[in-house]
């Protein structure tokens, strides 16, 4: 068995453990959890941290539980927030659910005959039927609340003076049943989760030693941020999410294309699965040529190809190429007409009526439809002249050819007027 501590310690994965921890692991397969909260029908780029801890224990031998928080999500855990959830309906956490299920399985494997395939849970399965009589009699007097105050999440919104409902207060302590309840069914003996989650881990250690005299084991990873302290994650449109509609796969692919080198150098351990030699290989490459960005383009690899495919990853670096590198008419016209759009996200557009196009004389006439690409006609005639204007990657020479180029998507002209000045003619109607 690989020793998964060590994995995650050069990774940069590892930020606090209970102490013997390491001396358990080493006697054997042992099972560990970690939840997500169903907020969303998707995970998105901030969960990838526990995902991949979830990985790193199966592929050290040890059994993954992913838990979905369908009970605890209809709470909200109030862990660093400055203000309470919305509550969710059962059928959109369902709906959550399902989504998040299909997310996990690209990385972790439930549907081997192994001894430590994964499992998925779903804590909604055993708090359904739990009263609040039962709860507070089997879990409530196992805790004090003067240990529930002392939690440094607690701590924080009382003192940011935002409150606490008595329904997050007791958020801890239904996680801590959870660990309970894993520990108990399913011989779970680790919980896994983010540093913000250490306070309502430990709670879970504390139920199962004052209620069994068990033992029982956290582990957290650190919260990711950047280098430049804005949040990891975000962008300008928002959340980077694993699903391909609300993050597309050329999105996502420029996500990790464009981070910073400070960064590639602690995500190129954190995300990807490639081993400590590989890494220190590119590592020592980049350093070589960091112009050439290759820990970045190593990194959008791997994980464009696991959270989508490998037909998306070209497509992705295809577009990449078109505004960056050496193209052709059959690599824009390779691209579905959502990528080539967010390829050519805020460049002019110029409206063209399909008649026009079909009866305009020359290029251009087409071009010079209004004043959106050239200012006259003699300017384009000079351009093109000159060599110095394409059409969707093909070079006009002949200011009076007929513009015969065919339509991207039936619809795109893509006109470029030098190196870097792009215009998209939308033919309409």
């Amino acid at each position: 068995m690989n020793n998964f501590i060590e994995e995650l310690r050069w990774r940069g994965m590892l930020q606090d453990m209970t102490a013997g921890i390491e001396e358990h692991l080493n006697k054997g397969k042992a099972t560990a959890y970690l939840g997500f909260d169903p907020t969303a029908d998707s995970l998105h780029i901030g969960h990838l941290v526990g995902v991949m801890t979830l990985l790193h224990f199966q592929r050290a031998g040890h059994q993954p539980v992913a838990l979905i928080g369908g009970a605890t999500g209809m709470i909200g855990d109030p862990s660093f927030k400055s203000a309470e959830r919305n509550l969710l309906d059962e059928e959109t956490l369902d709906r959550n659910i399902a989504g998040i299920q299909k997310q996990l399985e690209k990385f972790l494997d439930f549907g081997s005959d192994k001894s430590n395939q994964a499992l998925l849970v779903n804590n909604y399965d055993w708090m359904a039927g739990f009263s609040f009589l039962e709860f507070i009699r089997d879990v409530g007097k196992y805790i004090t609340v003067n240990y529930m105050m002392a939690k440094d999440s607690v701590k924080r919104r009382l003192e940011e003076g935002n409150g606490l409902s008595f329904t997050e207060f007791t958020y801890q302590l239904i996680q801590g049943y959870d660990f309970y309840h894993l520990w108990k069914h399913q011989n779970c003996s680790i919980q896994l989760g983010g540093s913000d989650q250490w306070g309502n881990i430990v709670t879970g250690t504390e139920l199962i030693r004052k209620k069994e005299g068990g033992e029982a084991y956290a582990l957290t990873v650190p919260l990711i941020t950047k280098a430049d302290g804005s949040k990891f994650g975000k962008t300008e449109g928002g959340s980077v999410w694993l699903d391909p509609e609300k993050t597309s796969p050329y999105a996502f692919y420029q996500f990790w294309l464009n981070v910073s080198d400070a960064d590639a150098a602690k995500y190129i351990r954190i995300f990807t699965t490639l081993d400590r030699e590989a890494i220190e290989a590119l590592e020592k490459e980049h350093a070589e040529g960091p112009h050439l960005r290759l820990l970045q383009k190593a990194i959008a690899k791997d994980v464009t190809i696991r959270i989508h495919s490998e037909a998306d990853y070209e497509m992705a670096l295809k577009a990449s190429g078109i505004l960056f590198g050496k193209s052709s008419l059959e690599d824009l016209a390779s691209l579905d007409e959502r990528t080539f759009l967010q390829v050519f996200d805020g460049v002019p557009v110029m409206p063209v009526e399909r008649s026009s196009y079909l009866n305009a004389e020359n290029v251009v006439e087409l071009l010079c439809a209004d004043q959106t690409i050239f200012a006259s006609k003699g300017e384009a005639r000079k351009l093109i002249q000159g060599g110095g204007l394409s059409i969707n990657k093909i070079k006009i020479t002949d200011p009076h050819a007929k513009p015969e180029i065919p339509l991207l998507q039936e619809t795109y002209l893509l006109v470029q007027k030098g190196k870097k000045n792009y215009f998209i003619i939308t033919i309409t109607g």
